[in-house]
């Protein structure tokens, strides 16, 4: 067994207890996988929380006592080593699901189904977790909710599936060249995007991201912004919109970045500061530099990205800009 797949296996475990134990026990589960110096990302509204104590109390034990019947379900798992500083990463992405029994975060309770867009990146050094990084899509619950304080979104809102192959649950023995080709090639395409950033160029022709990516691309953004289909509706639809609307855009690197097999990702703490024009997402010009914090994972074929799954933290980012949709989830953003 590669130490990748040990710590897929640990990680895996962690998971099952935690999806089962009761609320009581969380806390003292936590501090058996974590270590004592563990860093925890969260997004908005939780953002750095520090020990198993504030975890517990802050994320799990709301969430559970809102969501009765809570269950996951992973679409990708794979784990690698970060080409940032060497150390090794397993990423988990999917939904955790339930009945949306009891109000969470100040989203009112609907009584019915609802899914939780996840990924969860946990960083494994002697058999324990160091760090966590749990991004979730807070606004597609609200959208279920039917409460959505953001206007019509430029993409599809659907639930986000996994892969097309359905091949993401990574397991076995892998291959290192097809990972250094995945990690490439993401490589490649991050350093298109910082280039246009660099040159202030908002509206490139298809032709740059042809170079990195499948024509028929697949993209699954967040709650807000939506899903894409073909690198022509994606910069219909997602590129073009975003890049116009933020202005000094900086590329602040990634806290990790790894790849196993075709598949691939990172997040960042922040990836990017800009400044908002005004107009995108509804939200007024912003006259201060503002972060963004986002997860990307990939799904390379061949030697272009085929499929992408995006997370942002946009309740964090719109705070930063004085709208606290948590605060007041049905009321609507400026709109320009």
């Amino acid at each position: 067994m590669t130490s990748h797949n040990a710590n897929k296996k640990l990680v895996n475990e962690f998971h099952q207890e935690l999806d089962q134990c009761p609320d009581s026990d969380i806390r003292h589960l936590l501090e058996r996988y974590y270590t004592k110096d563990h860093r925890f990302y969260g997004v908005c509204p939780w953002d750095e929380l520090h020990g198993a104590d504030a975890i517990t109390t802050l994320l799990w034990q709301p969430l559970r006592r809102s969501w009765k019947f809570l269950r996951r379900k992973n679409d990708i798992v794979f784990g690698g080593t970060s080409e940032i500083d060497g150390a090794d990463w397993v990423v988990c992405m999917g939904h955790l699901y339930g009945l949306l029994d009891a109000s969470w975060l100040g989203i009112p309770a609907t009584g019915k189904l609802a899914y939780l867009r996840y990924a969860e990146f946990n960083c494994i050094e002697n058999g324990g977790i160091t760090r966590t990084a749990f991004f979730c899509d807070i606004l597609s619950v609200m959208q279920q909710a039917e409460v959505f304080p953001l206007p019509r979104q430029t993409g599809a809102a659907i639930l986000t599936p996994g892969p097309s192959t359905g091949d993401g649950l990574l397991s076995g023995k892998a291959n290192p060249a097809e990972a250094a080709a995945t990690l490439e090639l993401i490589g490649r395409m991050v350093s298109d995007l910082d280039e246009l950033n660099n040159s202030g160029n908002d509206r490139c022709p298809p032709e740059v991201l042809r170079r990195t990516w499948h024509e028929n691309m697949m993209w699954h953004g967040p709650a807000g912004i939506g899903s894409a289909y073909s690198i022509q509706r994606y910069q219909q639809q997602h590129q073009h919109p975003f890049r116009e609307g933020l202005d000094d855009k900086v590329f602040n690197g990634h806290v990790a970045r790894f790849a196993e097999g075709s598949y691939g990702g990172f997040f960042g703490w922040p990836n990017l500061t800009h400044s908002p024009r005004g107009g995108y997402l509804g939200m007024p010009p912003c006259n201060r530099r503002i972060d963004m914090r986002v997860v990307d994972i990939y799904r390379r074929a061949g030697d272009k990205l085929a499929e992408n799954w995006v997370i942002i933290d946009l309740p964090h980012w719109l705070k930063q800009q004085g709208f606290d949709v948590l605060e007041n989830p049905s009321g609507p953003a400026v709109q320009v």
